[in-house]
């Protein structure tokens, strides 16, 4: 993809000022560059020509070939030609102009008292810059039932709709699902669905922001509040490691809606359905003061005396783990590290709230930390290579840019355990890759140039050998190499080093050491590889200091819960996979709202007050070393399947819960297996790993040899806590044997 042929530019003349662009740029485009305004509707800088709207007409009386056209044109889908003459403002372009616009209000409901788009409508604006004064129409306005739900998020009042076709074309572009269309013809054209088949999409919420009108309306914010009655704060998306902008609108202290930030380098104008409508979990089940344990039960304190205990408790203890999570800020991640080696003096530190690996600890300090490698570094390679990686479910940003860059040329190859939907959207190559199998696929990827990029995702921890094999695919081939985590703090926390230390253990080893304090902050404990494990060593560790927004299986194990600020109560960095530093501003200003950087120094600050003697840390009493998430070491029936599975974008996440309609949009759970299995074992199987059983439906798929995939926390408490240990194998059997077999 990288390089081409130089481009020619050309000089047009629109209303009299001499304009040069380059050959194949839009006249419409060619007006902006000159400062010169042509309305529109249909026409949107990131998806394809239609004109559908008609709305830019313009008057071409020189075509540059001498010859003019004999009637207007839409500008949005002519390209410049040398020499053309553009009349965008004479008595023929506005006519035409001023009669579509005509045309567009015959039939549209005067309800912009009550709509969702009055005071942020392009009709609107455009009906006073571009229309007439007063209408003719005195016939009926048409009307249907209203709204229809298209999905659980985006509902549609279809007699707004002027036809544009911005939602069916972003759907079908942008995310490649097609879940939308023109149906019905002449008058009774309208967007529709299929039958009983909601539209379906990860990036559904981006219709709603490109709708020129309000025909589509989300279901979340539909009637609660005016354009002019928000403030509007620009932030950085908090649920991925992609770093998209996103636009914040608040009122009186509370979030309305969030939209899509501008920001070409990174998201464009598109973000997540997650990063879009997932932020109820801020106000949800918050912490609302400091707890301290007493009697065996928590009770509010004050902060002084929170602190104090806190600083107390873990002078006092002998050894201490810092288990920060990875939903931190780069600043809060920083003071972590300089908490757990200065202050408590301790080697027992890591981030990662998931199954991980030593290979992985010594990848992400010697590959990962410091590195940059950009968006625009994928559009310019020839190859991308992913592995352990599923874009759409752990990265959407990186999805969008993935097969916007395929559509463009970019050769994409896959090492997945299932062809999956996401990787047929992408374009890729699929290798059938076996969990575990990743080290030998890497060493035989071919086509991997000094041009290309592997991306390799935080799954690989569980696969041996699979981070060396990328390393050295990259040393051999020149190609880039980029590490892409799942959560937005977990690359900010590689570069602060908020990794084990010289004799630390890492996250899972701390859980079976028996330490006598932890430190924990945002951390799941059914996203950890073992889940009893880790909630075993909450209850028998001496003393816990929980840093938390919410009431989570860690706080009411805690002996100190301080609670903290989310994203948007505070300023910070989160540094994305790229390793590009995303700074946002604080939107509320909260009375006792603290980041985890301000109540670390608190905690400090008291450290210091209390006896150096009692103060002194204990490390060499913990017996225990760090040991890897190994598949061999976990395995449980040689002659079972292999599990694959990685996290949905929305499943049952922490910070997703309390916005029931973007939950009723999430993909059910279902176990992919093998088509001939499936035929054996029918639609409803019971997969049985060495934690657990689940009963769920069943569809056929192309995966690797003898392998099964489920999602990771779709069900249940999730796959580590109800089903199977990282690695092991697991049985899959017809649900009407297994009832048979307990009869």
């Amino acid at each position: 993809m990288g390089g081409g042929s130089s481009v020619t530019d050309v000089t047009v003349k629109i209303d009299g000022h001499d304009v040069t662009v380059p050959e194949g740029t839009l006249v419409i485009r060619a007006a902006e560059e000159a400062g010169i305004e042509i309305p529109r509707f249909c026409d949107h800088p990131l998806l394809a020509p239609v004109g559908a709207c008609r709305q830019c007409l313009v008057d071409i009386p020189d075509a540059g070939n001498g010859r003019g056209f004999p009637k207007p044109q839409a500008s949005c889908t002519i390209p410049v030609a040398e020499g053309m003459v553009v009349e965008t403002q004479n008595s023929t372009a506005v006519k035409a102009q001023h009669g579509i616009m005509e045309f567009l209000l015959v039939n549209h409901p005067l309800d912009c008292p009550v709509c969702d788009k009055g005071g942020e409508c392009p009709l609107q604006n455009q009906a006073m810059s571009h229309g007439q004064g007063e209408t003719r129409f005195e016939g009926t306005k048409r009307t249907f039932p209203k709204p229809i739900n298209l999905s659980p998020n985006v509902l549609l009042d279809r007699e707004r709709c002027i036809v544009c076709q911005r939602c069916t074309r972003f759907a079908a572009e942008i995310p490649g699902d097609p879940g939308i269309a023109l149906i019905q013809r002449g008058a009774q054209q309208q967007i529709g669905i299929a039958e009983d088949k909601p539209f379906s999409s990860y990036f559904s919420g981006n219709v709603i922001q490109i709708c020129p009108v309000g025909a589509l309306t989300s279901d979340d914010y539909r009637f609660r509040a005016r354009p002019f009655d928000l403030v509007s704060t620009p932030s950085v998306a908090e649920h991925d490691a992609c770093g998209a902008a996103i636009r914040i609108d608040h009122r009186r202290g509370k979030v309305m809606r969030r939209l899509a930030g501008n920001d070409p380098e990174v998201n464009e104008e598109w973000i997540s359905d997650k990063d879009r409508f997932g932020f109820r979990y801020a106000v949800r089940d918050r912490l609302t003061s400091p707890m301290i344990r007493e009697d065996g039960e928590l009770r509010p304190a004050s902060w002084l005396e929170a602190v104090a205990v806190a600083a107390a408790g873990l002078a006092g203890a002998g050894s201490v783990g810092v288990l920060p999570g990875g939903r931190l800020t780069l600043e809060d991640a920083k003071a972590y590290a300089t908490f757990a080696r200065d202050t408590l003096r301790t080697p027992h530190i890591d981030f990662r709230a998931r199954p991980l690996s030593e290979e992985e600890t010594g990848f992400l300090r010697s590959r990962v930390a410091g590195t940059s490698l950009t968006y625009a570094d994928l559009d310019a390679a020839d190859h991308v290579v992913l592995a352990g990686l599923e874009p759409e479910d752990e990265a959407g940003t990186l999805f969008l840019r993935l097969r916007k860059a395929n559509k463009s040329g970019l050769r994409i190859t896959t090492l997945s355990p299932y062809a999956s939907e996401g990787s047929r959207k992408l374009g890729a190559e699929v290798v059938l890759t076996a969990p575990g199998a990743e080290k030998d696929a890497l060493s035989q990827v071919s086509g991997v140039t000094e041009a290309s990029v592997i991306l390799v995702g935080e799954r690989m921890a569980t696969s041996p050998g699979a981070y060396s094999a990328a390393a050295e695919l990259a040393d051999r081939t020149g190609a880039r190499l980029a590490w892409v985590p799942r959560r937005a703090g977990d690359r900010g926390a590689v570069e602060a080093d908020l990794l084990p230390g010289a004799g630390g253990l890492d996250a899972e080893a701390m859980v079976r050491a028996g330490l006598d304090a932890l430190v924990v902050a945002g951390v799941d404990p059914d996203d950890t590889a073992d889940p009893a494990a880790f909630l075993a060593a909450l209850d028998q560790a001496g003393f816990v200091v929980s840093l938390e927004q919410r009431v989570t299986a860690v706080t009411e194990r805690a002996d100190v819960v301080l609670p903290v600020a989310t994203a948007s109560e505070k300023a910070g960095t989160f540094v994305t996979w790229e390793g590009r530093r995303r700074p946002f501003p604080k939107v509320f200003d909260k009375p006792a709202a603290y980041s985890d950087a301000e109540v670390l120094g608190h905690i400090t600050a008291e450290f210091a007050l209390v006896d150096a003697e009692s103060a002194e840390v204990a490390d060499e009493s913990v017996e225990s070393s760090p040991t890897t998430t190994d598949s061999a070491a976990t395995a449980t029936d040689s002659t079972g399947l292999r599990l694959a599975t990685w996290h949905l974008m929305l499943d049952n996440g922490t910070l997703q819960s309390g916005d029931k309609a973007l939950a009723a949009t999430a993909r059910p759970a279902f176990v992919r297996i093998p088509a001939a299995l499936h035929e054996k074992v029918g639609d409803v199987v019971t997969i049985t790993g060495d934690r657990g059983s689940w009963t769920l439906p069943a569809l056929p798929a192309e995966l690797a040899d003898n392998t099964v995939w489920v999602p990771t926390n779709s069900f249940g408490r999730g796959v580590w806590a109800d089903l199977a240990s990282p690695g092991s194998t697991v049985t899959v059997v017809s649900t009407s044997s297994t009832a048979e077999g307990e009869q």
